[in-house]
């Protein structure tokens, strides 16, 4: 089930399913549909063809019937043949007018729809691309997608740098009224990633709702983006190690962590609520991760005056507070501290 954000009170719910009709069959009804049209006008015009004056020999054959009606319909007129009865003026302002609106809805819907539709979109997208930069590709948008996005929202991030990619349309219209950029399209395929620029991404997040579909994205999009983190959702702790090796940075079992929870809450009834309120954007306290400035050079992870320092990176090794190596940081270490929320910055990377 899609958790959809507040919107607006007046929005219409709208139900939408892929028609079963063909393209050219569409167009074909079109094209008689104006055909019919045009029809119907040329019959009211023979019928009345008495009101009917030809400038050029004064009499009125069906040619002229036809040539007139075809004139009438797709412009002003020439005024070679006009109609001279008020009945014929009748027809020609409440009839033959509507039906000249309608055919020229008709070609102008029809050349849209098959001409410029395409054209237009393809330049949107190619304009879209060009700004993708530094932004954050969520792959998925079933519970844990729409999650992770109204998180990353509530915690600053810029909604237009949030691309989603799913190919359901109502998913994707939650995903649009979020602000998001939405593509609709299978994850797994190269063309699809290519698409929204993961090579130039921040961070890419999969949750595709099935670990193998979750793993085959995350091998796609490791192999066209080798630098960039990717987050994945695997639901099986069997399938963690090979996310892990498909080339996934962090691995996130919902149930493992649920179960983190519930396991310390038999310890303390604070401790679960202290680990929700560090993962919550709404809590008073944050997560921070962040590289260590020339200023700490030296000093101990203990002395940070940020936060709390709780963990070290350094390169491929990880050093908790306790550690000796904890005691003197070193250029290039990433830090992970606890922060009072108001401190915590906007978009700063959770660690793995």
């Amino acid at each position: 089930m899609i958790r959809r954000p507040p919107s607006n009170p007046d929005r219409r719910l709208r139900l939408r399913r892929k028609s079963p009709t063909p393209p050219w069959l569409s167009l074909a009804f079109r094209v008689l549909l104006a055909f019919g049209l045009i029809g119907v006008a040329l019959a009211i015009f023979w019928f009345d063809r008495d009101g009917l004056r030809d400038n050029a020999d004064g009499s009125i054959s069906f040619t002229d019937v036809l040539y007139f009606t075809m004139i009438t319909i797709t412009s002003v007129g020439y005024g070679d043949i006009v109609p001279v009865s008020d009945q014929a003026r009748m027809f020609d302002s409440f009839l033959v007018t509507p039906i000249r609106l309608f055919v020229w809805l008709i070609f102008l819907g029809t050349a849209y729809d098959f001409l410029l539709k395409g054209v237009w979109e393809r330049w949107r997208m190619k304009v879209i691309q060009r700004k993708l930069h530094d932004h954050i590709v969520v792959v998925g948008y079933g519970t844990s997608g729409a999650e992770a996005v109204s998180e990353l929202i509530r915690r600053g991030a810029d909604p237009s740098t949030l691309v989603v990619i799913d190919e359901r349309a109502p998913a994707l219209e939650v995903a649009e009224d979020c602000g998001a950029t939405v593509i609709n399209a299978d994850g797994t395929r190269n063309a699809t990633l290519e698409a929204v620029q993961v090579g130039r991404a921040r961070a890419i997040i999969v949750a595709a709702g099935r670990d193998d579909t979750s793993i085959l994205i995350v091998l796609t999009a490791r192999r066209l983006a080798p630098d960039v983190p990717i987050s994945v959702i695997i639901r099986s702790e069997d399938n963690e190690a090979l996310a892990r090796q498909a080339g996934a940075d962090t691995v996130i079992n919902p149930a493992s962590f649920a179960g983190l929870l519930l396991a310390g809450s038999t310890h303390g009834p604070h401790i679960a609520d202290y680990m929700a309120d560090l993962a919550a954007s709404d809590g008073r306290v944050a997560l921070h991760e962040r590289a260590v400035t020339a200023a700490e050079i030296g000093t101990p992870l203990a002395k940070l005056a940020t936060g709390l320092g709780l963990r070290i990176y350094r390169g491929d090794d990880c050093f908790g507070f306790w550690q000796p190596e904890a005691g003197t940081l070193q250029a290039g270490d990433l830090i992970v501290e606890i922060v009072p929320k108001s401190e915590a910055q906007p978009g700063s990377r959770a660690p793995a």
